[in-house]
């Protein structure tokens, strides 16, 4: 996923950290309106309806929550995404390629397998460090039916950090942690199909055009179709999870997933745990477009800038 591939300079991890982080900002800026809705559909027991009484669309979704919360109503628990981006992608991608570095051979080369294997450890990775506790509290957030536009309309959790302080006050510690295996495990088989999909894409791309390194609109693409892998294959466990995470109700992490699971299924039936599935899509896709597309870049732009440096030519065009 990097030009390492091509001149076999290890990249250091600070690179990661800065390019990951710059992606992670822009993909949460551009893409958290669609997971606002995605959230409230998957958090309706009954199906989001209008006032005739009609199933809504993620669309129709979206216009409602406009409607009766304002627009800045779409961007609800964005300040808690983004507290949590560039340590989540700093992770994501610096653990994805240690990871990936240990399971290489005596050439460097890594195989598909492995390349799965390490994006399923640095999923898991960034899902107990960073994502759980970080998606609680936006899903919180994001749950509270507040309009946005009226200043007496006083939400419980007003903000990332408000909402943190009263989970921790009212529920513990570990409450930030409610659906911690079910996150994983999402998080895992979502970066394990990504990374696989993307740098298999990414390497044909290259041999089939004879090319060293790919123009950005081409990341753009890859990412894009490498990152709808993941959603489609995991729906129900994060349908499960995003339930799981709203109640507040007491007991262990298995009674919780039992009694969701089974109410879902009773109530709603199987296709509910398929709810959300077009914005998450929607979401995700064009979000892993982007992080690719400006990780890519950025990394691209630091490799040179250090490159400059380490040969001089910075140095002298300053003197």
């Amino acid at each position: 996923m990097s030009r390492n591939n091509t001149t076999n300079k290890k990249t250091p991890l600070l690179t990661h950290l800065v390019a990951g982080g710059a992606a992670g900002f822009m993909e949460a800026c551009i893409c958290h309106p669609l997971d606002t809705i995605k959230v409230r559909m998957q958090l309706s027991k009954s199906g989001a309806r209008g006032a005739n009484g009609q199933r809504l669309g993620f669309l129709g979704v979206g216009a409602k929550i406009i409607k009766n919360e304002s627009f800045w109503a779409l961007y609800k628990g964005l300040g808690a995404v983004v507290s949590g981006i560039v340590p989540k992608m700093a992770i994501r991608f610096s653990s994805f390629e240690l990871y990936k570095s240990w399971m290489a051979d005596e050439n460097g080369k890594v195989s598909t397998g492995s390349v799965f294997l390490a994006g399923l450890a640095a999923g898991t990775t960034e899902a107990v460090l960073v994502v759980s506790p970080m998606d609680l509290i936006k899903i919180r957030l994001q749950a509270q039916r507040h309009s946005m536009a009226d200043p007496l309309d006083i939400p419980k959790y007003r903000n990332a950090p408000h909402a943190a302080y009263m989970i921790v006050k009212e529920e513990g510690v570990r409450a930030l942690y409610k659906g911690v295996t079910l996150t994983a495990l999402r998080q895992a088989t979502n970066q394990a199909a990504n990374f696989t999909a993307y740098q298999e894409m990414k390497k044909y791309a290259q041999k089939y055009q004879n090319l060293a390194e790919l123009p950005s609109y081409q990341h753009l693409i890859l990412g894009g179709v490498s990152g709808a892998m993941g959603p489609l294959s995991n729906a129900p466990i994060d349908t499960i999870k995003t339930r799981i995470q709203k109640s507040s109700a007491p007991g262990n992490g298995f009674e919780r997933f039992k009694a969701v699971t089974t109410e879902i299924m009773r109530k709603e039936g199987f296709f509910a745990f398929y709810k959300g599935l077009t914005p998450r899509l929607l979401r995700v896709a064009p979000g892993q477009a982007i992080t690719f597309m400006v990780y890519e870049k950025v990394k691209g732009l630091i490799d040179d800038f250090t490159g400059k440096v380490q040969e001089g030519d910075i140095v002298t065009k300053l003197k």
